[in-house]
Parts: structure tokens; sequence; C-alpha cells
């Protein structure tokens, strides 16, 4: 009895096996495929909007470069020639525009010859005197041995019995009068041309009171006048005062080449 129920057993297992193998090859038996999971990256939160910002470029903007302007050509700025007749004149006048930095009309006792007062101060006259000495011209000296031949010529309004020679050539009336004596007066015009480098201008400030200086050979920004070398009140200085009183007295003591004008 046990042989026919090991033998049936047998043949079902068999049985089963014949089964599972035809049912693989006609697809009973497919495995099924895992389900296909599709993962979505999570959504970003919103970012506030911000406004564009201005920012420098990595490198300056290139400018087409225009093409160049031409300059007329300028002629240059001469500085004006001095006449070497008067050279030492008008040095000598910018020497005391740097030195002599007030006014005094005080007496002062003064050697003679070549006597000077401090050369930081002075009068309107001590500009020609300083400046004509700087040329071999010693007006103290000249104008003192003028007076000595002819007292009688020269002005009467200081009540002086004879020639001084502490104070007579720093007054411009003097001077005046010496000049003519020596015939260097020229004619006084309104033509400012006619007033040379080195020339000696005498005007009248009102009052009686006469006033000295000299040409230079600068000209005032407008080119039209020369400026003046004079002392009226806190030093020499250089200014533009040719026509700025009234003209009494225009001199050339030194005769000026007749290609220096």
């Amino acid at each position: 009895m046990r042989r026919y129920l090991w033998l049936g057993s047998l043949l079902l297992l068999l049985a089963l096996m014949a089964a599972a193998i035809w049912g693989y090859y006609h697809g009973w038996f497919t495995p099924t495929k895992p389900p296909v999971v599709i993962i979505t990256p999570p959504t970003p939160p919103l970012q506030p909007s911000i406004p564009p910002v201005d920012r420098p470029p990595t490198q300056p903007p290139i400018i087409p470069s225009l093409p160049p302007t031409e300059t007329p050509m300028q002629p240059p700025i001469l500085k004006p020639t001095v006449p070497k007749e008067v050279h030492k004149v008008i040095d000598s006048v910018f020497k005391q525009v740097e030195t002599t930095r007030s006014y005094d009309p005080a007496y002062k006792v003064l050697k003679y010859p070549g006597g000077d007062v401090p050369p930081t101060t002075g009068v309107c006259a001590d500009v020609i005197v300083r400046a004509f000495r700087a040329n071999g011209v010693d007006l103290q000296k000249e104008v003192h041995e003028d007076m000595l031949l002819a007292f009688n010529e020269y002005p009467k309004k200081w009540k002086l019995p004879r020639p001084d020679t502490n104070i007579d050539h720093r007054r411009v009336y003097n001077l005046m009068r010496f000049f003519e004596r020596k015939g260097k007066a020229l004619p006084i015009t309104a033509n400012p041309d006619d007033y040379k480098t080195g020339d000696v201008i005498a005007w009248d400030l009102g009052t009686g009171q006469a006033h000295i200086g000299i040409v230079l050979q600068f000209k005032t920004d407008d080119g039209q006048r020369p400026l003046m070398g004079h002392n009226i009140g806190e030093g020499t200085s250089v200014q533009d005062v040719l026509f700025a009183w009234p003209i009494i007295g225009h001199y050339r003591y030194f005769p000026l080449a007749s290609s220096a004008h």
C-alpha cells in the first residue's frame, strides 16, 4: 500500500513540475514589473522680486575718440625789450619795488656826493635819483652844481638862501628845472606812444603838489599805455598812472638810439 502512495506522490510532483514549466513558457508566470515611481523635486518657494541694481561696469565704456581739432597757432608773448641806454635805469626801478616799501618825506642829513636815505623808504623823487645813479648819473651832485651856477633859476617856494645838498635833488620842482635847463624837456601830449621807456614824467596832483615817475617797458593789459614806476605813499610800485593826473613835465635825459623805441 505504501508503495502506491509513494508512487502517486511522485507522479503528482512530476505533473506539477511539468505544468510549471509549460506555464513559464506560455507566460502564465511572467513576473510583474515593479511600479515606476517618478520623484518630482520640490518646487522652490517664490522669492520676492528685487529691483535691478546699477552696478559699475567691469571696465569703463569705450567712447569713440573725436578727431582732433586744429588750434590756431598763437604768436609767442615776447618780453618787451629795454633800450640799452636805460637798461640800468629800469632795472633799478624794479629792484626798488622789492626794497622800498614805505614813504617818508622827512628831512635827512645826507653825505655828499652819493648820499641817500635808507633804501626801504623815500619819496617819489628818490625813485628817479636812485634809478639815474644806477646808470652813472648822480642827481644829488648834478643838481647841486647847477644850482650853484644858477640858483636864481630854481623855484623859490622853499625860501632857501642857498643850495642844500641834503634836500634839493629830492624835490620834484627842482628836478623839473634841472631837466629843462639841460635841454631834456619833450612835448606833453595825449598820445601814449610819445612816452618811451626811461622817460621821466611829472604830474600835478593838485593844491600845488607835484609827483614824478619813470616810464617802464611794460604796458597795460589792453596794450594802450606804458606802466609807470613811482612812489606815491606806499613804497615804489608799478602802476597804470600815465594819465591819472595832469602831466606837467616830460623829460628824456638819456637819448635813445633811433632803432630803440
